[in-house]
This record gives structure tokens, C-alpha cells and sequence, in this order.
């Protein structure tokens, strides 16, 4: 039963600080452009490691 007295405090400390994270990342626009990162993929301009060429 003492072991209650600091782990809801320990529990209710730790809410605290991911609520004010996810809060911090709301007001700073970390979820703003959500479509942007899935199309960014497939128009990427990457060339493969390997060239044609050397396959033979």
C-alpha cells in the first residue's frame, strides 16, 4: 500500500509531461502536412545503387 503513495504521483507526473508533449507538437505544426510525406515517396528522384551496365 506505501508503494501507492509515489507511484500515482510518478503515474500522474508522467501523463502530465506526454500531454504537454503531444500539446507542444500540436502548436508547433508537427502534424500539419499529413499527405505531404506519403506522396513525397513515390515522386522521389532516387537512381538505383546498382547501374545496368555493370550487371553485364
Amino acid at each position: 500500500m506505501a508503494a501507492l503513495l509515489w507511484l500515482i504521483p510518478l503515474a500522474l507526473s508522467l501523463g502530465a509531461v506526454a500531454l504537454t508533449a503531444f500539446f507542444w507538437t500540436v502548436k508547433t505544426g508537427q502534424y500539419e502536412d499529413t499527405k505531404g510525406d506519403a506522396t513525397r515517396i513515390l515522386y522521389s528522384e532516387d537512381r538505383p545503387i546498382v547501374d545496368e551496365d555493370d550487371l553485364g
